[in-house]
């Protein structure tokens, strides 16, 4: 069954952008399985308060990537901490990448170009919880592309998750390397998933969600957050 691979990264804002990138992992996971579509976590780095530096996991369904296509780019969050005493509210971002499953018809990787590493897999705040090495790290050498994956029991299910996500990440580098060949057009495109797009400012003292590429705003965030999003992405086929 094809889906997508989802990455989700804490940008700036320290320990609020690793809770708002938590926040955007339960937001989307909590959206998929509304639809019955099986969710599974490929690879995560948790902090201490429960936030993600990373995360990226898989959206199992031939209807994921035409439905979530357009969530690439960078997503910023306006509300006050917990830990904000002064009541101040904080501006922090998440990046969110989106790259749909591909075939080796697609791409085709070379098994000597791939460096293999094992390690220990990691629980929050990075401590080790497994003493066998079942997580692997993979190394494209002519790209320099690293993923990590630690979530199945078995080094070798590990292995096989770990080539999807890098087969995914080479795909959407090649397809991004043709948009800037576009030139003119590729700026006319919404949702080209570039990591320097601001796309989306989530206020929460507001209750509001801003979508800049498309100027359209929602007042519904709670419910958004909540994985309510098929009203917002249908504003993006129109």
């Amino acid at each position: 069954m094809q889906g997508l691979i989802m990455e989700i990264r804490a940008g700036t804002g320290g320990k609020e952008a690793a809770i708002f990138a938590s926040d955007l992992y339960r937001m989307y996971t909590r959206f998929a399985t509304q639809k019955n579509w099986p969710v599974k976590t490929l690879s995560s780095n948790r902090t201490t308060l429960g936030g993600f530096k990373e995360v990226i996991f898989e959206i199992s369904s031939p209807d994921a990537y035409e439905q979530l296509k357009y969530e690439g780019g960078i997503h910023r969050v306006q509300r006050i901490p917990a830990t904000e005493k002064s009541g101040r509210v904080h501006t922090s971002t998440a990046t969110v990448a989106i790259m749909t499953k591909v075939s080796t018809v697609e791409v085709n990787i070379n098994p000597s170009d791939i460096k293999y590493e094992t390690f220990r897999s990691s629980g929050p705040g990075g401590q080790n919880v497994n003493k066998v090495e079942t997580a692997v790290r993979l190394i494209h050498a002519p790209s320099g592309v690293v993923v990590e994956c630690q979530i199945e029991r078995s080094q070798a299910r590990n292995k096989e998750r770990a080539i999807e996500m890098l087969r995914a990440k080479l795909y959407e580098t090649k397809q991004r390397e043709q948009q800037e060949k576009m030139g003119d057009q590729r700026r006319e495109q919404i949702g080209t998933a570039d990591r320097s797009e601001k796309i989306r400012t989530y206020n929460v003292p507001q209750n509001r969600l801003t979508d800049h590429r498309i100027n359209k705003s929602w007042h519904n965030l709670s419910d958004i957050m909540e994985g309510k999003l098929d009203k917002m992405i249908a504003s993006f086929k129109k």
